[in-house]
């Protein structure tokens, strides 16, 4: 009877160790999403921002928020397309095959 006790006791700790696990990866996802846009696109957002966004209109919401803010940048940085303007090749064929 004894080892049965000390093998509830374990799971019990497992499982706590595995919830502990899942409420820290669901409260650190707003600041993962925050890293990563800021190391791949140089866009700077904190947590709360992309919280907000999320209480107030979900994951679309927050996708549209990551596309604005994409668009944005993007204009910021490119220059005016004009009819003098060359074409450029798709991007498709500057991959080597």
């Amino acid at each position: 009877m004894r080892s049965w006790d000390t093998f509830e006791l374990i799971l019990a700790a497992i499982a706590a160790g595995l919830f502990l696990i899942l409420i820290v990866s669901f409260r650190s996802r707003a600041y993962v999403f925050c890293q990563y846009l800021r190391l791949m696109t140089g866009i700077r957002l904190t947590p709360r921002e992309v919280k907000k966004v999320f209480a107030l209109r979900g994951k679309e919401g927050v996708r549209e928020l990551f596309l604005d803010l994409m668009i944005r940048e993007d204009l910021k940085e490119a220059a005016p397309i004009t009819p003098e303007t060359p074409r450029s090749k798709p991007a498709a064929a500057l991959i080597k095959k």
